[in-house]
């Protein structure tokens, strides 16, 4: 059964931050790969300072006091965006991951309510723009139907749902771990696109 996405964003409005937080790192770990591909296919951008400001966010959700300078990691972040000249499809998705875990960041520094909606959708909306581009020509009636029922949809929307019920509980250091096992998804990206060595 397919989620009412409006009571499914009140939920996630409702979640303490940290569960927010928790939330939007485990979809930025399903965005990784998509970004670490753009980064192979083209030499442009830097997978490995993405991935160690995300790990440095499930360092500070697991130790809530841990001395992390995360205005320092916004700044290494913003250098890991594609260039703004490139418009292909692949960097649009890169920027997707970028963005999403800049927005994490905010959360971080202070307050930031809309960041756990923006993130929710910015991986739905991903997702979205892969089956236009894979689907060609259909009129936009026709592809608002496909894409309601293709699996890639379905899969996101699953996959929401999963994270959103694992942080609704206590979060422990062994529900984060299985969020962020949640979230790496067998290193399979939103977009169904996996990598041969993903980086543990």
């Amino acid at each position: 059964m397919v989620s009412k996405p409006q009571g499914f964003y009140q939920r996630l409005q409702e979640l303490p931050l940290p569960a927010q937080q928790a939330f939007m790192a485990a979809l930025c770990e399903r965005l990784l790969p998509n970004y670490v591909l753009y980064e192979q296919t083209t030499g442009q951008g830097d997978s490995h300072t993405l991935g160690t400001v995300l790990s440095l966010v499930w360092e500070r959700l697991n130790v809530p006091n841990a001395s992390i300078d995360f205005a320092r990691q916004a700044e290494k972040l913003a250098e890991c965006e594609p260039p703004e000249e490139d418009d292909s499809f692949g960097a649009r998705r890169a920027l997707d991951a970028v963005v999403s875990v800049s927005a994490l960041l905010d959360t971080l520094q202070g307050d930031s309510p809309e960041a756990v909606l923006d993130v929710s959708r910015t991986s739905r909306a991903g997702v979205r723009a892969f089956i236009e581009l894979t689907e060609g020509e259909v009129d936009s009636q026709a592809l608002a139907l496909i894409i309601r029922d293709h699996p890639l949809m379905a899969d996101e929307n699953d996959f929401q749902d999963a994270v959103l019920e694992a942080v609704s509980g206590s979060l422990d250091k062994v529900v984060l771990k299985e969020v962020r096992k949640l979230g790496r998804n067998g290193g399979i990206s939103n977009l169904g696109l996996s990598l041969d060595e993903v980086e543990e």
